[in-house]
């Protein structure tokens, strides 16, 4: 196992996948990966696990190279510990040790933090260009069994710019966050994108999984001060850092904010405890009744169960919560467009319905909660694209 996206040790795991042959059958447990070492090629020798197929983990989906862990991103913890996760060998990146010799985690906690017990032998590149960052665990070197010291730039997302129909449906999404909420931000273009909608509210707080460029950014202007968190007051609370140099650079040395594991940051009884807690996630499709599929879009394993859920269900019982789900109303162009609302998901249900809040489309929004499932129908209907509305009831009424 190894730490996911920018926090990668790919000193460490591109001289694992060089070696592989000689060291025999192995099995590697994956997060999002952004650099190479997602490869089919590497599966001769090589069986990777993942709860996600974000990324470049598409490749390996693509290629049916990619098993896939189905399960809510906070039982990761209670897994590893258990031993239903096995991890006989976990390799982290550090930033270099302070003037008491303990290392940081730097861009991740997560799923690391109980690795780190649980792992027979723990591995370190120690990255000189890594942030060093405050959270609930740090190391020393008799918790290392090897130490390789580097000079590199972390690994770096994909640029993944929004479009303009994800704009708009950002612009919608938007208008349901107000001052001195805490918010949570799943990954792709649509959270990035409503985030940058944000630049005129004050006292937002961050409660989330996955941390961006775009919360940097907010914190920097001055919208992000986390004042009217009831817990964590003043404090950022991530799990792992996914974005790039304007986050790394946000985050070294900054007390403001606290990299967490996997059991606080997704906890249920941490969430509930967080007034005003905005939950903002994307999908592949959503039914007309609210269940939502997260995972797979044409066939391939292109997401994941992941961290929605748990915080979908965390919004549901904050005081004033909003749990979010936006998405397009469709996919694909021409004649191989797609409508995203249909009556019936092409993948497995990632979220159920019972979860389901607020969805959110470029033609409207719908708060599924409190309604019937008779209710819920011409309500998701309104916010389809309206080349497909006339289709979808149709199918609805069998005729």
């Amino acid at each position: 196992m190894w730490g996911q996206a920018a926090a990668e040790p790919t000193a460490l795991t591109s001289a694992l996948m060089r070696q592989r042959h000689a060291i025999g059958g192995i099995e590697a447990f994956i997060g999002a990966t952004w650099s190479q070492t997602a490869d089919p090629a590497f599966a001769d020798c090589v069986r990777f696990r993942s709860y996600c197929g974000t990324a470049a983990n598409r490749r390996l989906a693509k290629a049916g190279c990619l098993d896939i862990l189905p399960c809510n991103y906070s039982q990761l913890g209670a897994m590893i510990r258990t031993g239903q996760l096995k991890v006989d060998v976990l390799m982290l990146q550090l930033a270099p040790a302070d003037a008491d010799g303990r290392y940081s985690l730097s861009l991740a906690h997560e799923y690391l933090v109980p690795a780190i017990v649980a792992a027979r032998v723990v591995l370190a590149e120690v990255n000189d260009q890594a942030p060093w960052t405050f959270g609930e665990r740090s190391l020393g070197a008799a918790d290392l069994d090897l130490v390789v010291h580097t000079s590199r730039a972390p690994a770096a997302p994909p640029a993944t710019p929004a479009t303009g129909i994800e704009r708009a449906v950002a612009v919608r999404a938007s208008l349901l966050i107000e001052d001195g909420a805490t918010l949570q931000f799943g990954l792709g273009g649509i959270p990035e994108a409503i985030l940058s909608q944000l630049g005129d509210r004050r006292d937002l707080g961050v409660h989330s999984g996955a941390l961006l460029d775009a919360a940097a950014r907010l914190a920097q202007a001055g919208v992000i001060t986390n004042a009217r968190k009831r817990i964590d007051s003043g404090v950022t609370v991530a799990g792992v850092a996914m974005g790039g140099r304007t986050l790394s650079d946000y985050v070294h040395r900054n007390a403001s904010v606290s990299f967490r594991s996997v059991d606080y940051t997704h906890s249920a009884q941490t969430l509930a405890g967080i007034d005003r807690f905005v939950a903002i996630n994307s999908a592949v499709e959503v039914d007309l009744t609210g269940q939502i599929n997260a995972e797979v879009a044409a066939g391939v394993y292109v997401g994941a169960v992941g961290g929605a859920g748990d915080f979908l269900r965390g919004a549901q019982h904050s005081n004033g919560g909003i749990p979010i789900v936006a998405l397009p109303s469709t996919a694909g162009f021409g004649d191989e467009r797609v409508s995203r609302i249909v009556q019936t998901l092409k993948g497995p249900v990632s979220t159920a319905r019972c979860d389901a809040g607020v969805i959110v489309t470029e033609h409207g929004m719908v708060d599924l909660r409190g309604l019937s499932l008779s209710e819920r129908i011409p309500r998701m209907l309104a916010i389809a694209d309206p080349q497909f509305r006339d289709s979808l009831e149709r199918a609805v009424h069998g005729r």
